[in-house]
């Protein structure tokens, strides 16, 4: 509280012999006194000494009590100034005037000395009192204000990092309703080198600032493996290991990440936390359910963490949609959830899939008339088949003082590496620090993935491309291929690359050998491979893709010319 001082009493009184009664009492209680006759040189005084108290009397010539009264607490704005009304009046209508007028006390004349100054000491208590309720919430505002400024600041970065990416993709749509400027959903999308769309949405324990600062990390990690050619396994590893190191205790992120392949027309879905993922049919109308099974990222170790994911086939046309808790959890006036239940019934109840978006935003609105406790969150990403999408993958621009131009690398593979690695993100990685290769990323991806599937499945582990003529064939083929990888004690692959600068691009060359027995190339490499086969569909896919491809040696050896131009 603040400390106790002496006061500036303005007194008004139109009797004199009140008035001097009036200025000894306060003057002997230690205050300053400010003396005037009627209303009008009430209000001048104080707007010329802004005392902290003011006697005034009801009944006074020129302008009385209650006019200056109103005028008075109109000056002194959001101060508190107490006016203490002298009045001999005692009926009711008279005191309810003199509060209404903005009275705050009475004092009745004969004046008492012990009262006077037992209401002087209360209303400077109270006056007090107001004066740090004021500081207080100026304190409070300005600290806001600051804390305001920090988050818009904050938020500039934080939208850099965790961007929508590929959430403006034409077979995607979203709502991402939050609670404050920061919030606990995060949604990203990128699309890798291969072409095919990751989506992950998670939902962070709590809401605002902290629930977002995981989203940082998260998006980082996200954006840079996605634009890389990491697997979703590895992506998933990744961010559940980083938030695990930072998060504290009980902080955790629900999610559900979905890889979009156009091609193959499936998804991988794996969901930690969130609520079931809904597969809307094009063709039957019927729902799928995608159940939720594993816990949320940053809760277990990278020991205990499961990566196992869900693939299901989808047909174009037809729609994932997936969603926060937020929108199950909705609530009524009367504290009841939306549901699940009336989830379902909203896609029952919709035979168009083009209105189940718009519905469930309306429905959960109108069920919670406006109110929630939560951040809302929903995607819905439609199949569609890849000409129908534009190349939405992310460009990235190198600092490295304009990235690779001129160079040439050699990686060998061992037994044991073969086994656990896959070298395709670290070889496009390396790739697409040349500038102007990343818009070529996923072509260079094909070929990588083509020329390694050969040499690892027909050069190291001896496999007959010949079994794959059939369906029946693949399977054993697979099979065969994971008994002969298990067993596998020598052997070796090896990538031989060179880079070189032409006019405004550049020639790649890429030679793959295996410690196989190769084929006769001489005579089989243009024995009419077929994109369409089941078989031999690898030889024609490399070719329409590069520039040149040549067999070396006894065939256990490939060498891939790329070559590409800036202004294509």
């Amino acid at each position: 509280m603040l400390e106790s001082r002496a006061l500036t009493v303005l007194i008004a009184d139109d009797t004199d012999s009140d008035r001097l009664i009036l200025e000894a009492i306060v003057k002997k209680e230690g205050h300053q006194v400010i003396s005037v006759d009627n209303g009008i040189k009430a209000v001048a005084a104080y707007q010329e000494h802004h005392p902290d108290l003011v006697l005034l009397d009801a009944l006074m010539p020129v302008m009385d009590g209650f006019e200056a009264a109103r005028q008075i607490k109109v000056l002194a704005g959001e101060d508190l100034v107490p006016v203490i009304f002298l009045t001999s009046l005692a009926d009711t209508d008279s005191l309810v005037k003199c509060l209404e007028a903005g009275g705050d006390d009475f004092l009745s004349k004969p004046y008492s000395r012990v009262i006077l100054k037992a209401k002087i000491k209360a209303f400077s208590r109270m006056r007090e009192m107001h004066q740090m309720v004021q500081l207080q919430r100026d304190q409070i505002a300005q600290h806001n204000s600051h804390l305001m400024r920090e988050q818009e600041v904050a938020k500039q970065i934080f939208d850099k990092i965790a961007h929508t990416g590929s959430m403006n993709a034409p077979n995607v749509r979203y709502s991402l309703s939050p609670l404050a400027i920061f919030n606990g959903d995060v949604i990203v999308a990128a699309v890798r080198p291969s072409g095919s769309m990751m989506v992950l949405l998670g939902d962070f324990t709590g809401h605002g600032l902290p629930a977002a600062i995981g989203s940082m990390p998260l998006s980082s990690i996200f954006y840079g493996m996605v634009g890389k050619g990491y697997s979703m396994v590895d992506i998933l590893r990744e961010i559940n290991q980083k938030l695990k190191q930072i998060l504290p205790v009980g902080v955790f992120c629900c999610a559900t990440i979905v890889d979009m392949n156009f091609s193959k027309r499936k998804i991988k879905i794996w969901n930690g936390g969130l609520p079931d993922c809904y597969i809307h049919r094009l063709d039957s109308g019927a729902v799928d359910t995608v159940r939720s099974t594993h816990l949320p990222l940053g809760v277990l170790n990278d020991a205990n963490f499961k990566d196992d994911c869900e693939q299901v086939e989808m047909n174009p046309g037809d729609r994932l949609y997936l969603w926060s808790d937020g929108i199950i959890e909705s609530r009524n006036k009367h504290g009841e959830m939306f549901g699940e239940e009336r989830l379902k019934q909203l896609f029952e109840n919709n035979a168009q899939a083009d209105t189940v978006f718009e519905r469930i935003l309306d429905a959960v609105h109108e069920y919670s008339d406006g109110q929630r406790d939560d951040d809302l969150s929903l995607i819905e990403l439609t199949m569609a088949d890849p000409g129908q999408l534009p190349d939405t993958r992310q460009e990235y621009t190198t600092s490295r003082y304009g990235g690779l131009q001129e160079w040439s690398m050699t990686l060998e593979l061992k037994t044991s590496t073969l086994k656990l690695f896959d070298p395709l993100p670290l070889l496009l990685n390396i790739l697409v620090e040349v500038p102007g290769l990343r818009s070529h990323s996923g072509t260079l991806y094909t070929l990588l993935a083509e020329l390694y599937s050969n040499a690892l499945e027909h050069g190291v582990l001896r496999l007959p491309s010949s079994w794959k003529t059939t369906s029946e064939g693949f399977e054993r083929y697979y099979q065969e291929r994971q008994k002969r990888m298990d067993a596998l004690s020598a052997g070796f692959i090896r990538f031989d690359m060179e880079h070189q600068t032409q006019g405004a691009g550049g020639v790649l060359t890429i030679r793959v050998t295996d410690s196989g027995d190769g084929f006769e190339h001489v005579k089989n490499i243009n024995n009419g491979h077929r994109l369409e086969a089941y078989s031999g569909r690898g030889i024609a896919l490399i070719r329409s893709l590069s520039h040149s491809l040549r067999y070396l040696g006894n065939g256990n050896q490939v060498e891939v010319t790329f070559v590409w131009d800036a202004d294509d």
